[in-house]
């Protein structure tokens, strides 16, 4: 469990844009969608596809307090799902829209 803690860490920390995601999740699927019409870079980890995928997720709970996925990151700061992406394309967060956010993080 601690190995799996450490490299979430560390993916959250290396990645200006880091989402973990699992494949067939159509909300995972959307956020990629959101991420790509921006043309944003970023770095996906399909959980589903990796074997301590079990583990990252339950790590991701004990950091971010969130299980569910996507769970979205950007700049280190934990954004949260979808519908938490989706609300910051629309309305921005903390003033920012999201695509200053996403150039604060190196990802435009």
């Amino acid at each position: 469990m601690e190995a799996a803690q450490k490299k979430a860490q560390q993916l959250i920390d290396e990645n200006g844009v880091m989402v973990f995601s699992k494949s067939y999740c159509p909300y995972c699927n959307n956020t990629k969608r959101i991420l790509d019409g921006l043309n944003a870079k970023y770095k996906a980890i399909e959980l589903n596809q990796e074997e301590d995928g079990d583990d990252i997720q339950n790590a991701l709970l004990k950091l971010s307090g969130q299980r569910t996925v996507p769970n979205i990151f950007i700049n280190r700061i934990h954004i949260g799902g979808n519908s938490d992406l989706e609300a910051v394309a629309k309305n921005g967060k903390d003033g920012k829209s999201l695509e200053e956010l996403l150039k604060e993080a190196g990802a435009l």
